[in-house]
């Protein structure tokens, strides 16, 4: 099977790398993926995939930080605009995106999910000609949104190892789940697929994250440490405006309500049991220099390194935006639009994921461990695994970065494509043989 795996990955990489600045060209961030999820559905449909779509594959009412009503038609526009058909648009209306793609042998074997992440980012892409997108003309197409943490080259590659499933079917055997998850960027996501149930009978659970470290395309870790819990709040201050010359004492002022809070939380004592952050990544307030500001909306989050840490600064975040709220004499309101879990990668996973991967061409070293030093949604699923029983790991897919993750001008190395699919393939390979 290892020739016929590599003449798949050298007639695959081509058409692949095609279909990452395809998704680069056209990024949708979280809850308005309507036409990544159409192109991959169809996809999957012809590869023999069974498909169930948005709110089918969704648990609803799981769903948090989704856009309001006027961003969502706007976006259900654009994608009718670039041809999604009408029953494809009821599927996902009111952003019930992502899809669930499942490959059922037929033969007696164990059930293996993956997952995917597909939503870009509300980032400006640079233009600049050293930016390869730029370059070499996939930069962007959709002013302030961009692919830049390479969830682009995470769905060609879920793709890829649908198009290995298809074709190698014959000597499989059990069942395949493949999870393409909307709104990854925020922890927003995962938790729907989660709760729908797709993974509570599930033996192996696999997926993974290109880059993280600045590293050789071809570098790979077997399991990833350091998922760091998270939480992301929205906070809005209502206070009442007022004439701030002729009747200031009338006022009471949600801007400064919020500003105070702002300097407060990232006062918070830090904790002796591990790693915690804070950081308030967008305030804005009032609406002229003469009116005392009635209105003011911060985006927080929290992380710390174990679920019960980042709860500790959750509730010491909570207390300080109420407290100030008081102390300014004005209304509070605040809102969980996100949220991941600390978790463990399985350990047990490292010799089978050495094994299956030690004779390769693309596939060049192969670490235990590397950290990640950041949260990520896919923890709900790898909790999810692990507490019934299956076994769950996150892999990292090295590429050298010419910047970082969430910055204008990221990009990777297209040959961790590739490597990626062959990774997975050759780790299916081995679990259904073990």
């Amino acid at each position: 099977m290892n020739n016929r795996l590599n003449e798949f990955l050298s007639s695959m990489t081509p058409v692949l790398l095609e279909k990452r600045r395809e998704f680069h060209r056209h990024p949708e961030v979280a809850w308005t993926e309507y036409v990544t999820t159409y192109k991959i559905g169809g996809k999957l449909k012809q590869l023999g995939f069974r498909i169930t779509v948005g709110k089918d594959a969704l648990a609803q009412g799981e769903r948090l930080g989704v856009p309001n009503d006027a961003d969502l038609r706007s976006n259900e526009g654009r994608a009718r605009d670039m041809g999604v058909p009408p029953e494809w648009l009821e599927k996902m209306k009111g952003g019930n995106t992502g899809l669930v793609a499942e490959f059922d042998t037929g033969k007696t074997g164990k059930h293996i999910a993956l997952r995917f992440d597909i939503d870009g980012l509300p980032i400006k892409e640079s233009k600049d000609l050293g930016h390869l997108p730029a370059k070499n003309g996939f930069v962007s197409k959709r002013e302030g949104a961009m692919h830049a943490c390479g969830h682009d080259g995470h769905t060609v590659i879920g793709l890829g190892v649908a198009e290995f499933i298809h074709k190698f079917k014959d000597e499989l055997n059990g069942r395949f789940t493949l999870l393409f998850q909307p709104a990854e960027e925020g922890g927003r996501g995962a938790i729907t697929m989660v709760e729908k149930g797709w993974l509570d009978d599930v033996d192996l659970f696999l997926s993974g994250h290109i880059g993280i470290h600045s590293i050789p395309a071809g570098e790979i870790a077997a399991t990833t440490t350091n998922f760091l819990s998270t939480t992301k709040m929205n906070v809005v201050y209502r206070g009442k405006s007022a004439h701030a010359g002729l009747e200031p004492n009338r006022g009471k002022n949600a801007l400064l309500a919020a500003a105070a809070a702002s300097l407060h939380l990232n006062g918070i004592t830090r904790h002796a049991d591990g790693a915690t952050r804070i950081n308030i990544g967008r305030l804005e307030a009032g609406s002229g220099r003469n009116i005392i500001a009635d209105y003011a909306r911060m985006e927080i989050e929290t992380r710390g390194f174990t679920t019960e840490l980042n709860e500790y600064m959750v509730e010491e975040a909570e207390r300080i935006i109420q407290a100030t709220a008081d102390l300014y004499d004005v209304k509070v309101e605040t809102e969980v639009a996100g949220t991941a879990i600390s978790v463990d990668c399985n350990e047990e996973l490292i010799p089978l994921i050495k094994k299956a991967c030690e004779q390769s061409d693309t596939i060049t070293k192969i670490h235990h461990a590397l950290p990640l030093g950041a949260s990520e949604d896919v923890s709900f699923m790898i909790d999810r695994v692990q507490k019934n029983g299956g076994l769950a790991t996150f892999l990292i897919f090295g590429s050298p970065l010419p910047a970082g993750h969430h910055h204008p001008r990221f990009d990777f190395d297209e040959q961790v494509i590739p490597t990626a699919v062959e990774a997975f393939s050759k780790v299916i390979q081995n679990y259904i043989k073990s």
